[in-house]
């Protein structure tokens, strides 16, 4: 059970980053003519939209949110969801749907070292190979894009911004992973799109046409929407600096697509950058990281699962599969293979 949380872990991971990645391209070319500020309203109002229904029809994967939550709710809307968006629909729209898609590379290192920075999760020399293999093939594709096209450094500015504004929301979501993902979803998408939507009316932007409303919105439901859900689920099974650097393929992927739609044809260093990043996958799916450890006795509410080497409790009636709860754990010093979820937040 252990070993298969990281490998699932990374799967949802590398499922959120392919839900945003597909998005890149489509956002920049719906967005042309737009507000930056409508285009991210747009986005989280699909998302909001997307995580009600969901909320609506499926089963709770986690605690409710709490009050004491609400200025980390409200700091991950304003970076993540009022903040990087507008400066992603800006900078897109200058940069172009292949260098813009490229550049999101960098909320994988924002990432990573917020990560081992604040919550000092473990990045061993595996996954470091990984986050290396991730950015050079970004690197690569970005160096042979900005030879021949024409590319606005300020747009290459803004979207770099955007990364490292979800590179905050990111830092700032670990400790909601325990929460149920539906529930920070819709809070987070709504307060971002009321947010984004006011600072549209202020400054005056165009009404969009329907065509664009609609593009937009399904793309905020997939790509900011469920790719979240699965972002959360993924840092709840194996913490935030992994989750990100997995994420590091949405890059390519919004990449791929754009040169698949003739925005620029494939090169050998398309194909050098897709083996750069197979490898980080490969990297990943085959992490292995294991060592004695020691849980100290503590009190919390969070998804479980009877089946782990964490949880023995009992239920009368007895319980099978996920569900949260309070519950209490006892003093425990063992050794098995991990990966920094909401049990192995120790140092090294």
């Amino acid at each position: 059970m252990v070993r298969s949380a990281i490998t699932r872990g990374v799967l949802l991971a590398a499922a959120a980053a392919l839900a945003f990645g597909v998005t890149t391209p489509v956002v920049a070319w719906a967005g042309r003519g737009q507000g930056a500020f409508t285009t991210a309203a747009l986005l989280y109002a699909g998302a909001a939209l997307a995580s009600a229904i969901m909320l609506a029809v499926a089963r709770t994967q986690g605690a409710a949110l709490r009050r004491r939550d609400l200025p980390r709710v409200l700091g991950v809307a304003i970076a993540g969801g009022a903040v990087a968006p507008a400066l992603l629909a800006w900078g897109l729209q200058r940069a172009g749907a292949t260098i813009g898609a490229l550049l999101l590379n960098l909320e994988a290192v924002f990432t990573v070292l917020l990560a081992r920075a604040v919550f000092h999760e473990a990045i061993g020399r595996r996954i470091a190979v990984a986050v290396a293999a991730m950015v050079a093939g970004g690197v690569v594709l970005v160096l042979d894009v900005s030879r021949g096209d024409a590319w606005d450094l300020a747009g290459v500015i803004a979207v770099a911004a955007a990364t490292l504004g979800w590179a905050i929301d990111n830092t700032l979501t670990r400790p909601l992973a325990e929460r149920d993902p539906l529930s920070v979803v819709a809070a987070k998408a709504g307060l971002g799109a009321t947010f984004t939507f006011a600072a549209a009316v202020i400054a005056g932007e165009p009404v969009p046409s329907a065509r664009a409303v609609l593009v937009l919105v399904a793309c905020g439901a997939t790509g900011y929407g469920l790719s979240l859900r699965l972002y959360l689920l993924a840092q709840r099974a194996i913490g935030a600096g992994r989750t990100g650097s997995v994420f590091a393929l949405a890059p390519f992927i919004g990449a791929a697509l754009a040169i698949a739609a003739g925005e620029r044809g494939a090169t050998g260093w398309t194909i050098a950058a897709a083996a750069l990043f197979a490898a980080g996958v490969y990297a990943h799916l085959t992490e292995r990281h294991g060592h004695p450890h020691v849980h100290e006795s503590v009190e919390h509410d969070h998804v479980h699962r009877h089946d782990d080497v964490h949880h023995d409790h009992t239920h009368d009636p007895p319980f099978a599969g996920e569900h949260a709860h309070p519950h209490r754990h006892r003093r425990l010093a063992h050794t098995h293979e991990h990966a920094s979820d909401l049990h192995h937040a120790h140092t090294h």
